[in-house]
This record gives structure tokens, sequence and C-alpha cells, in this order.
């Protein structure tokens, strides 16, 4: 993780060289968060903004105490379907590549799974990915 938390940082503040300002985070366990705390901590110094996008409200009654955390250092916060159903991560997933031009996620190559999904959604839509 501490390998995968330096690209991350390195990824971000390129970003934010190139220009960006906004940064999206699906809030999920393990690299999503990992990203969102990079990003919080990075507002105390850029003037950045960061945003949660939910995939749906009970998601928000975790128990997790660093999402609880970082859901308040949010800017805006997005709950993208009304109740959880099969399909709303990846609802999550195409607003989050919608919204975006450029991608950065932690990726292990797989060929299915939801980040392999997104990762061919964005690439699809000729948003620029970034992979570690």
């Amino acid at each position: 993780m501490d390998r995968i938390q330096k690209l991350l940082r390195q990824e971000i503040l390129a970003a934010i060289e190139d220009g960006y300002t906004h940064f999206i985070s699906g809030f999920a366990t393990g690299a999503d968060l990992l990203f969102a705390d990079i990003i919080a901590e990075l507002k105390e110094i850029y003037p950045i903004t960061l945003e949660a996008a939910i995939p749906y409200p009970g998601r928000m009654k975790t128990p997790d105490e660093t999402f609880q955390r970082l859901i308040q250092c949010c800017d805006t916060v997005k709950i993208h379907s009304d109740s959880y159903f099969k399909g709303c991560y990846m609802r999550r997933n195409r607003y989050m590549v919608d919204q975006s031009q450029r991608v950065v996620a932690v990726y292990d190559g797989r060929l299915t799974g939801g980040t392999a999904a997104t990762v061919r959604y964005a690439k699809g839509k000729d948003v620029r990915v970034v992979w570690r």
C-alpha cells in the first residue's frame, strides 16, 4: 500500500501541475480512500476540490472511520442510486468517467471486474487513463 500511495500522490501532483482542480473518488475501501486521503491532505496546500461519488445511500452508513473522516472533507457528495442494485457501482463509475478528462486507476490488468469495466469504458470515451 505504501507503493500505491506514493504512485497515487505522484499522479495527483502531476494532475494539479497540469491544471486539474476537481477530483472525484468512488470512496470504496482501498485505493479510492487512499486517493481521497491524499486529496484531503493536498487541499491544505492547493486550491482543489474533492467530490465523493457514492453508489447508493446505504454506503454512507459504513462504520469505517477513514470513510467517515474523509467524507467530511468533501466539497460535494453525490449519491448515484436511490438504493442498492446490481449495477449501482457501475452507474457510479460511469458518472466518474463521464465527468473526467483523466482517470487514475489502481488496476492489476485483470479482464473482469469493476475496475476493468471502468477502464474499458474510459478508453471507449477517449478519456486519458493512467493506471498503476
